[in-house]
């Protein structure tokens, strides 16, 4: 009997062992989900029933009371706290956003505990002071606050706000239906912690490298390097390649030559001799320039030094081509462009039932009013990756084109609504100044370039963790104005995805629309107006800037971002009872007489003309001079307005 047990014993404990190796093997972690922030080769790869959402504080009526009222930052209240997310089924929150945070607490109730099973600041998501949340996978710049430390549950999760009002928030989820969740638990071993500093230094990297991808499927990478010159009317192909495999990463290097106000240059590439290229758009746009500049230094696409990068993979089933086309603009002398490009690539076939092709979908428009700017709409199955977008308003002054919402649409459900453009970017107050006030360039999202005066701006965001997964059907697409796209606008876009069908058609990027658009009118504002204080004034910000002389005194405000030419400058100023005398030069040039500002009401005097100006690198400002008039010693500008003089 004993030696039957012993057999027993022999043959079953191995059975035992292995069942539980599988499983512990099955169980999906939180750090299975961090690992996929450094993962990019497996960026092609589906996730069948595994939607993105998003609880968000958009105004439901319609209108902009994104978050300022509170009115939508909550489901519900328990006691004097609000719940303001709640998900049920095994899932992780992917990123949570806010432009807006407090030193109140947050707790994390999971899986119907009674007790939380993380508490923690809200500011502290983001601050890199509490760990895991360190930076900058959690982090701030341009605005907002964002966190993209993945928090797993196995059940289902809730989060309590401990406060009476919150403001703006998004917070980003996907559920894991088919998979065997470990709920976050706030405990980490040796090779979590190594895991975690292993991203964190990718996400640091300021000269990203295609070595920083080059795992799974992306690994074994052979390169294949051509320089050569292209003249206006020619297409060059660069890589061609007629086995399956997949392209890991290229970079283009054509020193300035994308710079300037005529994007023509085109990159192109086409897998398996599909009749709708994959890649069809201005080589500036792709790699995420602004208005003829480079502006864009992410870690997975952008512009260092004068090479172009992009490590996103490329997979094909049996052929790929790669080229440039420089497309021959009539009445314009164009200079042939010198090009050095590498392709890194290997023969790793793609998996067709696990994998996507990359597809970008370039479009440019002035968009009609009431009608959304749409990314991309596609059918079939797919995941969306990543868009790049600059805004140009096509009306003067504040850029309120930039409050609208973004909305996603999957399989016949909104899944996910914004709080506005700059909010969609990871961003947040744009025209505040060291907020969305200029082009900054962070790990997966970033600001393009913001100018007042030439009321533009732009942004990129990339989707790795939470990428947009789709079955039958995706919508992506954003407004133009705070109500009803009511703005008019001429928006670029270049939206990323990979999907198991190609594209079926494409913009053609006409003369036109290869041009950077130039304003004639410029508004400057206050808030972001650069000044140098001569002496004799003491220089204030309140309702504009206010200048306050005892006798005599400058200021000089630096008309930057605006192109060279002629033009009629006009100010927004205000009388009033102790209002001050004021004369307008150009450097040593007077413009104006002495306008007094003394009046016996308060009034505001618009558009008011003082003068003509000849604008160059050397002569782009104008300089106030103020006088007391009689113990009235205060001026106080408003708006600056230029018109161009033909």
């Amino acid at each position: 009997m004993i030696d039957k047990l012993k057999k027993y014993v022999l043959i079953l404990l191995p059975m035992y062992l292995f069942a539980s190796l599988q499983t512990a093997a099955q169980t999906y972690r939180w750090t299975d989900e961090l690992e996929l922030l450094k993962r990019v080769d497996k960026l092609p790869e589906y996730r069948t029933d595994a939607y993105v959402e998003q609880f968000s504080s958009y105004d439901r009526t319609g209108g902009n009371d994104d978050g300022f009222a509170g009115t939508y930052s909550f489901l519900r209240k328990e006691g004097d706290k609000l719940v303001i997310a709640e998900m049920e089924g095994p899932g992780v929150i992917n990123r949570i956003w806010t432009p807006t945070p407090t030193d109140n607490m947050l707790y994390f109730y999971f899986d119907g505990q009674e007790e939380p099973g993380l508490k923690i600041r809200f500011s502290d998501l983001f601050s890199g002071k509490v760990y895991p949340f360190i930076n900058p996978i959690c982090g701030n710049e341009i605005g907002g606050y964002y966190c993209y430390l993945p928090i797993t549950y196995k059940k289902s999760c809730k989060i309590i706000f401990d406060g009476p009002k919150l403001e703006f928030i998004q917070i980003q989820y996907r559920a894991l239906p088919k998979k065997k969740v470990e709920t976050y638990n706030g405990e980490f071993s040796q090779q979590d912690k190594d895991l975690l500093a292993d991203v964190a230094q990718i996400w640091s990297d300021l000269s990203p490298a295609v070595t920083n991808y080059t795992f799974g499927k992306s690994a074994n990478v052979q390169t294949q390097e051509k320089s050569f010159t292209i003249n206006p009317g020619e297409e060059i192909p660069f890589f061609e390649f007629h086995k399956p495999g997949r392209i890991v990463g290229m970079t283009i290097d054509g020193g300035t030559s994308f710079e300037g106000l005529y994007k023509d240059v085109i990159l192109s590439a086409c897998w398996d001799n599909e009749e709708v290229e994959a890649i069809y758009a201005p080589v500036a746009d792709f790699f995420g320039y602004a208005y003829g500049k480079g502006a864009m230094r992410s870690i997975l696409m952008g512009k260092q030094g004068t090479s172009n990068y992009c490590f996103l993979p490329m997979p094909f089933d049996k052929s790929a081509t790669m080229k440039l086309v420089y497309k021959k603009r009539e009445g314009v002398q164009q200079s042939p462009v010198s090009v050095n490009v590498k392709v890194y690539y290997n023969e790793e076939r793609r998996v067709r039932k696990e994998e996507g092709k990359f597809y970008s979908v370039w479009r440019r428009e002035k968009t009609p009013l009431g009608i959304f700017h749409k990314f991309v709409s596609q059918k079939g199955k797919g995941h969306y990756v990543g868009t790049i977008h600059q805004a140009q308003g096509l009306r003067s002054g504040m850029t309120v084109f930039f409050e609208g919402d973004d909305s996603t649409y999957v399989d016949n459900k909104m899944r996910l609504h914004g709080t506005g453009s700059e909010d969609y970017y990871n961003g947040g107050w744009y025209a505040l100044l060291d907020r969305w006030d200029r082009g900054n360039s962070l790990p997966l999202h970033g600001c393009l370039d913001y100018s007042l005066p030439m009321s533009r701006t732009g942004g990129y965001r990339f989707f790795l963790t939470d990428k947009l997964s789709y079955e039958k059907e995706l919508y992506h697409g954003i407004e133009h104005g705070p109500t009803g796209n009511d703005f008019p606008v001429d928006y670029i876009s270049v939206a990323f995805l990979y999907s198991a069908q190609p594209l079926q058609s494409r913009e053609e990027p006409t003369d036109e629309l290869r041009t950077v658009y130039q304003p004639t009118e410029h508004v400057y504002f206050p808030q972001l107006m650069q000044l140098t204080v001569g002496g004799g004034v003491q220089v204030s910000h309140d309702r504009g800037i206010r200048m306050t002389a005892s006798h005599y005194g400058t200021v000089r405000i630096m008309l930057n971002d605006v192109p060279e030419g002629r033009y009629k400058v006009l100010i927004n100023y205000f009388e009033k009872p102790d209002g001050a005398d004021f004369q307008v030069w150009q450097r040593q040039k007077c413009l104006s007489e002495w306008i007094s500002t003394k009046a016996t009401e308060e009034r505001n005097r618009e558009k008011e003309y003082v003068g003509d100006i000849n604008l160059t690198e050397q002569t782009n400002s104008i300089t106030f001079h103020i006088r007391n008039n009689q113990g009235a010693g205060q001026f106080e500008l408003g708006l600056i307005t230029l018109e161009r003089v033909e």
